[in-house]
């Protein structure tokens, strides 16, 4: 069992800090060595020095530090990254984080770190390390259905261990001695979670750039406790991660050092009295390349490659998805969070679909991009995101949702404050390699490091390691439109405001058209005029992200109000909200200043003779498609009407 351990930090004040770049830099050649081994001794310890934990606010997001001391205090002079969580699915409440642990930045050395928390995340108890001087990385977590949790950690021989917490993380149990779990550089670990005759395996997975005992799989049938011989994988996947579907099949994602991805399944992996074989590989685009040695994280990678399958029993069952924060083809600079998914079992995949929703700059660094399906099919993603950085350095971690399987995502929202990754390293120039998330059916559990923690003794902010709840908001239009149809011109679309001062419709009624939309899928209860004359004929639209509401009984010079009612976002883990959008009838009002003058009769002569446009359809206030004497009179005769107040 692992003994509670207090840790004495050197505080050394660090005189030559790396320096990158978030702008083009020349790219190495991705290794074919280990990305994780054994280079510094242990630090010397002699004393501790505190300052308060971090909690960290942004918006409705709150971050909070998990890497502290017994009296929940940060450490200062250690550093904490490269975080994997797990969550006890019969209590979402409790929860596990470990990470790669630093006791002092002025060395390498690295030990298998790890915190709990019975509140949410709230706050977090630090025990210590899971063995004290001895070195460990690449912490994998996970949990099986009844809550027991699971750290695979690489040793400085590239074998690893498995360990068992039966307590939420309190304590730690080590199941086979040094190397007795096989393992190898940026391994990974998964769990069957379904009922078939697999149940309860674990399997694992790693790089063929060090490997322990040869081979880059194995499997274990009784909870993680004896392994057997490790055997290859074809095409030798690197850097990906494992997942079962409904069916007791595993698959295997990873990559080729480069631009080409695949999947790889093996249907007897669950049958204990046999040796598994891989029975399907499929080559995957993923529309670019993984990026080793970038200017954002210049000693590892800009991010791994995540595979995870869909066992909601929905229409999105055994959906497999594949996502990775990719340097986009034909880019020599930046990286996208790029998406794929199957359907059809791992046959064949959809096409890359670019997951942040900024405009195009491959400068722009979007990395550690990671997935994680929550039971009710919801896919959750997120990844830190330089968009909003001047310097193209600081990062935000952001979060897209998908409710449709991966058909479209939810706008990007920035979940923390912006920090420097660059600050706070050990000797070696990065902040990890990968961040995670666990879905459950209202949200995800995320783990992250980032460097909110300033130390004055070396005049630098930290790394450290924050818990951090995402969930999807109530849908939010984007826009909203009066349309009508000008004749043979076609149909042209007055903007409505959603806040804000009221758009005017100029055109003539009683009815109208309605346009809202949204930025993903929506479900509309009913819709309602809930201010103003006028009565809703119908609506449609419900699950796409753009609904069509017809009116009737619309009265001239007014301000009506038009409300959707309980808009979800499809599924039950989006909160429900009312959308009202605001529109004010003013016939003739054609420049749109809330009354009607000789400035709009004057506007409206001037183009007469003139076929509707975009740029002058307002004008043709009887929907005509042409501009006429017609229009000229019904806009003299509504001359000295004004919006109400």
């Amino acid at each position: 069992m692992v003994s509670k351990t207090s840790f004495f930090i050197c505080l050394a004040l660090l005189s030559v800090l790396p320096i990158a770049s978030g702008q083009t830099a020349p790219h190495r050649p991705l290794p074919t060595e280990p990305l994780e081994k054994y280079d510094n001794p242990p630090a010397y310890i002699f004393r501790i020095e505190t300052s308060p934990r971090m909690v960290s606010q942004y918006d409705t997001f709150t971050s909070y530090q998990v890497n502290v001391d017994a009296n929940g205090n940060n450490i200062l002079g250690d550093a904490a990254n490269e975080s994997s969580i797990a969550v006890d699915p019969t209590n979402l409440s409790k929860m596990t984080i470990g990470w790669r642990q630093f006791n002092s930045v002025t060395s390498n050395f690295r030990q298998g770190g790890w915190g709990y928390t019975t509140d949410g995340g709230t706050t977090w108890t630090f025990p210590g390390v899971l063995e004290n001087n001895v070195f460990r990385s690449d912490p994998v977590l996970n949990s099986n259905e009844t809550g027991n949790f699971f750290y695979l950690s690489l040793l400085q021989t590239f074998c690893d261990n498995v360990w068992r917490s039966l307590n939420g993380g309190q304590s730690w149990t080590r199941l086979q001695a040094d190397g007795g779990a096989g393992g190898g550089d940026k391994e990974w670990l998964t769990i069957d979670k379904t009922n078939g005759m697999g149940h309860g395996f674990q399997y694992q997975a790693w790089s063929t750039a060090a490997a322990c005992s040869g081979g880059q799989f194995s499997r274990s049938t009784d909870g993680g406790v004896t392994w057997i011989s490790p055997i290859n994988i074809p095409n030798s996947p690197v850097w990906g991660t494992l997942d079962v579907d409904t069916n007791g099949n595993l698959f295997i994602g990873g990559g080729n050092f480069g631009n080409q991805f695949y999947c790889i399944r093996s249907s007897n992996a669950q049958n204990g009295n046999v040796t598994p074989t891989f029975d399907q590989v499929t080559t995957v685009n993923l529309g670019g390349s993984i990026e080793y040695g970038a200017a954002i994280n210049p000693g590892g990678l800009a991010g791994q490659i995540f595979l995870a399958v869909d066992r909601s029993g929905g229409s999105t069952n055994n959906n497999i998805y594949m996502l990775a924060s990719v340097l986009p083809t034909g880019a020599n600079n930046g990286t996208d969070v790029m998406f794929v998914r199957s359907t059809n079992g791992g046959q064949s995949f959809s096409a890359p679909h670019r997951i942040n929703d900024d405009p195009i700059n491959h400068n722009k660094w979007h990395w550690f991009g990671t997935l994680s399906v929550a039971p009710n099919g919801r896919i959750d993603s997120v990844w830190l995101d330089t968009r909003n950085a001047a310097n193209n350095t600081d990062s935000q971690l952001f979060y897209s949702y998908s409710t449709d399987g991966g058909n479209t995502w939810s706008a990007n929202v920035a979940v923390s404050n912006p920090f420097n990754p660059f600050e706070g390293y050990p000797n070696q120039n990065k902040i990890g390699d990968y961040i995670t998330i666990v879905s459950d059916a209202t949200g995800g559990d995320v783990a992250y490091a980032a460097t909110f923690n300033f130390n004055p003794n070396t005049n630098q902010h930290e790394e450290d390691v924050y818990y951090v709840r995402v969930a999807p908001g109530a849908p939010v239009a984007q826009s909203a439109f009066s349309r009508k149809t000008h004749g043979g011109a076609g149909t042209f679309d007055v903007p409505l405001p959603l806040t804000g001062n009221v758009g005017i419709e100029c055109r003539t009624g009683p009815t109208y058209q309605m346009i809202i939309n949204f930025a993903s899928p929506v479900t509309v209860g009913s819709a309602m005029v809930t201010s103003g004359s006028g009565h809703v004929t119908n609506f449609s639209g419900n699950g796409t992200p753009q609904i069509t509401v017809n009116l009737d009984s619309v009265t001239d010079v007014q301000r009506l109000t038009m409300t959707l009612m309980n808009v979800t976002g499809g599924t039950s883990d989006v909160p429900v909200s009312d959308v009202p959008v605001s529109m004010g009838v003013l016939i003739g009002d054609v420049n749109g200043s809330t009354g009607v003058n000789s400035t709009d009769v004057a506007l409206t002569k001037s183009k007469v003779g003139q076929t509707v446009t975009n740029s002058n359809f307002r004008e043709d206030v009887n929907h005509s498609g042409t501009i006429t004497a017609s229009d000229v009179t019904i806009v003299k005769s509504d001359v000295g009407h004004a919006l109400p107040p």
